[in-house]
């Protein structure tokens, strides 16, 4: 059966799990987590990611990342290809450290952050890494040191989390870690792990009371959240995809994309490839980016090639011309032509 493609969308909520192959240590020592976090150190602000949650054990890791400027999928692979190599280097070893594909599952945010926070938080305690919550404490592997206190990660987003606790720090600081200590009892949490239907409705149990209801249901394994939430970003998944293949379909590609940017902005195409910085290239690059990347499906980095500019400024570039197609009301397709 072949794989579903991954879901994403700006601002989405992912739980990612990374694998070691065959459930072999990605970490051999202090000084490979150190890298690791290096490298997230770089990539998350560059990405305009937010992290709430993270934790590295010997074979795998945990991280909770609001997607920002770039999908998953690139953070995704920079993020890992980039450690592979360097492992791969450094204990002169060939072939794949991670599993085929890492387990991203896009979590609805109101019923599921708190949870994910506290489950991710808790796994060096159940893997035996801390032996109780004091040790967790002070455990450098995982963003709940930060959070208590203990350590720090300027690219750890704390503000946001403590804020779903108390507005003031000391407060939220307490009333997390009395949250964490309440699931100390909880041990592993299916649900909160594997997507899908039943783990959303609590197992079989929560989906026969629906069906004894009478109410449809609808689930997705890539997906945490309830029918109408799942409904609505599986309804957005297929709305994307079918974008991109009308304008395949059509022989769209960069060069007329360009020709479409420089139609509605009033530009030539080489004002809007320039490499200037007047307000009005600015804000044709900005739209370019963002056609190209969301509606072709190029990647940031075949973008900045491109247009000469690095990947981050491409990235950037995207994010901002979502916000000028959405205040000027432009659109690369002419929706009724998709219609017929």
């Amino acid at each position: 059966m072949p794989r579903k493609a991954r879901i994403d969308a700006p601002g989405a909520l992912h739980h990612v799990i990374i694998r070691g192959i065959e459930r072999r240590k990605i970490f051999r020592s202090d000084y490979d987590r150190n890298h690791f976090i290096n490298r997230l150190s770089v990539l998350v602000p560059e990405t305009s990611m937010d992290c709430f949650a993270w934790a590295m054990l010997d074979n795998h890791v945990h991280l909770l990342l609001r997607t920002g400027a770039v999908p998953i999928s690139i953070f995704m692979s920079r993020l890992l290809t980039g450690y592979a190599g360097w492992f791969n280097r450094k204990y002169k070893r060939h072939g794949q450290l991670f599993q085929n594909r890492y387990k991203s599952i896009l979590c609805q945010e109101a019923p599921y952050l708190k949870e994910l926070v506290r489950y991710i938080h808790l796994n060096p305690l159940r893997a035996g890494l801390a032996k109780d919550l004091k040790e967790l404490d002070a455990f450098l592997w995982c963003g709940h040191s930060v959070l208590m206190g203990k350590s720090e990660q300027p690219w750890q987003n704390l503000a946001y989390v403590y804020r779903l606790f108390s507005d003031r720090k000391k407060e939220a600081r307490k009333e997390y870690r009395g949250f964490v200590e309440n699931g100390l009892s909880e041990g592993n949490r299916p649900d909160l792990t594997g997507g899908g239907l039943l783990r959303s409705l609590g197992g079989w149990t929560g989906l026969k009371d629906f069906r004894k209801a009478g109410l449809r249901v609808k689930g997705d394994e890539r997906i945490l959240g309830d029918s109408d939430f799942v409904e609505t970003v599986l309804a957005s998944a297929r709305e994307a995809l079918e974008e991109r293949y009308f304008l395949k379909a059509r022989g769209i590609d960069f060069d007329q994309v360009i020709l479409k940017v420089a139609k509605v902005m009033k530009l030539t195409p080489d004002q809007v490839t320039a490499c200037g910085k007047s307000p009005q290239t600015v804000q044709a690059r900005s739209l370019l980016c963002f056609w190209a990347h969301r509606k072709l499906g190029m990647t940031t980095i075949e973008i900045a090639r491109r247009l000469r500019i690095s990947q981050p400024a491409a990235s950037r570039s995207s994010k901002r011309g979502e916000q000028i197609e959405k205040n000027n009301g432009f659109d690369l397709i002419d929706r009724e032509s998709m219609k017929t």
